[in-house]
């Protein structure tokens, strides 16, 4: 379960297993899709972006969400991050046999809704069911085509020393509000999930500040910590992160103590990280702080050399410590 889990064992197994095997100049690119030329046509009318993800949240319907929604915004969020516009969806069901079809149907409406209010179709997809005991439920494999604009260059390769380390809002809800409806873990809390589609949020941005952004993440599985570690070991940067400045809820930090849990670590649904040029700092988080997914928008630290890749954080207390990589499992099936 721990290559799973999105920390050093997951990228392991990405660079020692998939990558070996599938290498390719585009699977190399090292982000959450791939930045594709489209053979035969003018490079200037844009490039063309393709993202895939799997969704196996359990349980399969928590406060703020459900995983047909998840699946939605997640795969228009990866396409976003590389500052494309997200243009069609297509989705891969897995269902158990047995499973309920009026939970099906409920998974399947909060899809067409999230794609309906996001503006981008689900325009194909597939469905395979699998014997009582074998799928667990429902699995949810979607894929997102989108359009990058000439001239718009987004990558976690381009963090350079001196930029600006951005975070658009509170983390930790995602994986909290889905702890909360576990059973075995159950406690009390008003914990929502952030779950949105953020290409509206990621236009904003890009329009303010032209050519000022360089990366753009969402910390999903493995938390801002191991987002943030994955941007430096591609950039070959290191980061200073300050403490305060990293907003978590009262209520997602009371249920991360209770249950020993890093909120740096706990997945987020609804919250990019932007890395931008320090002097357009405050244009691109006015921008962010003018959208109603990013009203508390902050700069959280910065970028600095640093031939060991570290991540580093200012303490409250005046100290400093190592954020590293997951190295295990902290929260199982969040996204």
């Amino acid at each position: 379960m721990g290559h799973g889990a999105g920390g050093k064992a997951a990228a392991q197994l990405i660079e020692e297993l998939f990558l070996a095997e599938l290498d390719n100049p585009y699977l190399r690119q090292g982000d959450d899709g791939a930045s594709l030329p489209l053979p035969g046509f003018d490079p200037a009318a844009g490039r063309l972006v393709m993202a895939c993800d799997g969704h196996v949240v359990s349980p399969i319907f928590f406060p703020g969400g459900d995983l047909g929604s998840l699946a939605v915004h997640g795969t228009i969020n990866d396409v976003a991050m590389l500052g494309a516009q997200p243009l069609y969806l297509s989705a891969c069901f897995i269902i158990e046999a047995g499973y309920p079809l009026a939970d099906l149907q409920r998974i399947v409406r909060s899809m067409g809704a999230a794609a309906r209010a996001a503006g981008v179709p689900v325009v194909c997809g597939d469905t395979k069911v699998v014997e009582r005991g074998k799928g667990d439920g429902v699995f949810i494999s979607t894929t997102g085509v989108g359009v990058v604009p000439a001239g718009v260059s987004i990558s976690g390769r381009q963090a350079h020393p001196g930029d600006a380390v951005l975070l658009s809002g509170p983390i930790g809800a995602h994986g909290v509000a889905v702890l909360s409806q576990r059973e075995s873990l159950a406690f009390a809390t008003s914990v929502q999930s952030d779950s949105a589609a953020l290409h509206t949020l990621v236009a904003a941005v890009l329009a303010a500040a032209p050519g000022a952004v360089r990366v753009l993440r969402d910390p999903t599985r493995g938390g801002l910590a191991t987002t943030l570690n994955e941007i430096a070991r591609q950039s070959g940067v290191g980061m200073v992160l300050d403490e305060a400045a990293i907003a978590v809820l009262p209520e997602v930090d009371a249920a991360c103590e209770l249950l020993g849990l890093d909120p740096l670590y706990v997945a987020n649904e609804g919250k990019l990280v932007a890395i931008c040029d320090p002097a357009a700092a405050p244009v691109v988080l006015a921008a962010m702080r003018a959208h109603p997914l990013a009203r508390e928008a902050a700069q959280i630290g910065s970028v600095q050399a640093d031939a060991q890749q570290f991540v580093q954080m200012r303490t409250r207390f005046g100290g400093r410590r190592v954020v590293d990589w997951l190295s295990g499992e902290q929260l199982p099936r969040i996204c």
